[in-house]
């Protein structure tokens, strides 16, 4: 079961890994420049977690931050996560043990992963998102620790490697886009953060754009899922087509 759960995972994960090694080696370096070694790069990748918020850290250590001003700019950053749990509650129903772990491990990327992908038939539901948790997780810590133990060893340009987020977001999007067949959705998604960006501007848009896709989504949520919309007579009716067809 676990294997089988591996198997049909590690394939959707592989995007994620090409941005989180190279992004994670560019924190790394960035970090053994600031004087830290690969240790720390390790356990912030392991117990943060969290690629903007991590990138942040380095110049909170810098500047000797106190733990307030840090927890209040972490909220701030990482906020949007809320929102991606409230959309997921369903799909964590019934792991078991593992949903504490699939929590913590929650992330832009994985979360992309676990809302969109469709859990293979004979697939336990519980592995599945543990292994695409886990396999991000680890691409994250192999980037990050290889960029701090390799950094004093290369000559690296950072500019631009912010990008690289960016890019494996539109990797995904465009992948889902392709893969399904209603795109109201991610119409949806597009013009909320639009109006949201020219009204509140790059800095501030994230959260009111997420309350927005969120609110909206689930007013139409029952036209959005053909599943909800049909009623038992319907059902039955259509399973007794089938059976005298």
């Amino acid at each position: 079961m676990k294997r089988k759960a591996f198997l049909s995972a590690f394939p959707h994960t592989l995007p994620v890994m090409a941005g989180y090694l190279f992004l994670g080696m560019g924190f790394g370096i960035l970090l053994e420049s600031n004087g830290y070694s690969f240790l720390w790069a390790f356990f912030m990748a392991i117990i943060i977690y969290a690629g903007s918020m991590q990138y942040v850290a380095i110049d909170l250590l810098a500047s000797g931050a106190s733990l307030i001003a840090t927890a209040v700019m972490t909220v701030m950053i990482q906020i949007r996560h809320l929102f991606y749990g409230l959309s997921i509650i369903d799909k964590y129903k019934n792991t078991g043990k593992k949903k504490i772990l699939l929590i913590h491990e929650l992330t832009d990327e994985t979360y992309s992963l676990v809302a969109t992908t469709t859990v293979p038939e004979g697939v336990d539901k519980g592995w599945f998102y543990f292994f695409i948790s886990i396999l991000d997780h680890s691409y994250w810590i192999i980037g990050c620790t290889l960029g701090a133990l390799f950094g004093s060893m290369v000559n690296f340009n950072t500019k631009g490697v912010d990008f690289v987020m960016t890019a494996l977001f539109i990797v995904i999007f465009t992948d889902q886009w392709l893969s399904t067949k209603n795109h109201i959705p991610a119409v949806i998604g597009v013009i909320c953060s639009l109006i949201c960006l020219i009204f509140f501007g790059p800095d501030h848009f994230i959260i009111p754009a997420m309350l927005s896709i969120l609110i909206i989504l689930t007013l139409l949520q029952k036209r959005l899922d053909p599943k909800e919309t049909k009623n038992p007579d319907e059902i039955s009716v259509q399973k007794g087509d089938e059976i005298h067809a």
